[in-house]
């Protein structure tokens, strides 16, 4: 009983929309600004950290592979948008990362680490292009700093979450915890997407 409150309240955690909106950099600075704004929509905790947990799952090169094209080609996206080159479909496409990701975890996909890479960036391009249309005044550099570090800390997040399932309940208990998160975040999605 006391494992499942705690994966029920974890999720309830993950699911959770924060009651405030992006940081003006005029008064926040760059750096809080871009740090932030990963951290103020469901859409994109909910898919950074079921990357983190789908690396967790694949396990090996996985855990810094998976999450670090995310971030790598986020960055690119987010260049994109800097240089003003129009993307379509980027909050369809990240809302239908957010089941993509969640039903991969769900399903617990075993893929190479280079495909799990490739999923992961392709998302994550869109993801980056995002941050990049919503700029504003913010610093370049350190408004991408921000956000960058927000994303692989919510990939951390994840990774610890799977990692510790595992520790926490040995064998197939564990990778069943993950994969109900999963489905519980693909259903989020859905959500987000009736919503």
């Amino acid at each position: 009983m006391k494992k499942t409150t705690i994966v029920a309240a974890a999720a309830m955690t993950l699911m959770a929309s924060p009651a405030f909106a992006h940081l003006n950099p005029a008064e926040h600075g760059s750096f809080a600004a871009g740090f932030s704004h990963p951290l103020t929509g469901t859409d994109h905790i909910l898919a950074m950290v079921a990357v983190g947990l789908w690396a967790a799952m694949l396990g090996g090169r996985a855990l810094f592979a998976v999450p670090a094209a995310f971030v790598g080609v986020m960055i690119v996206g987010f260049l994109t948008a800097l240089f003003g080159l129009p993307v379509p479909f980027v909050e369809p496409v990240i809302l239908a990362s957010v089941v993509v990701l969640g039903l991969v975890v769900a399903l617990a996909l075993p893929v190479p680490v280079v495909v799990g890479a490739a999923i992961a960036g392709f998302f994550a391009f869109f993801h980056g292009h995002a941050h990049g249309s919503e700029i504003g005044a913010a610093g370049l550099l350190s408004y991408g700093a921000g956000f960058a570090l927000a994303t692989a800390l919510l990939h951390a997040a994840g990774i610890g979450l799977g990692l510790g399932a595992g520790r926490l309940w040995q064998g197939s208990a564990g990778r069943i915890a993950m994969r109900v998160a999963g489905g519980a975040t693909a259903l989020g999605g859905l959500m987000l997407m009736a919503g």
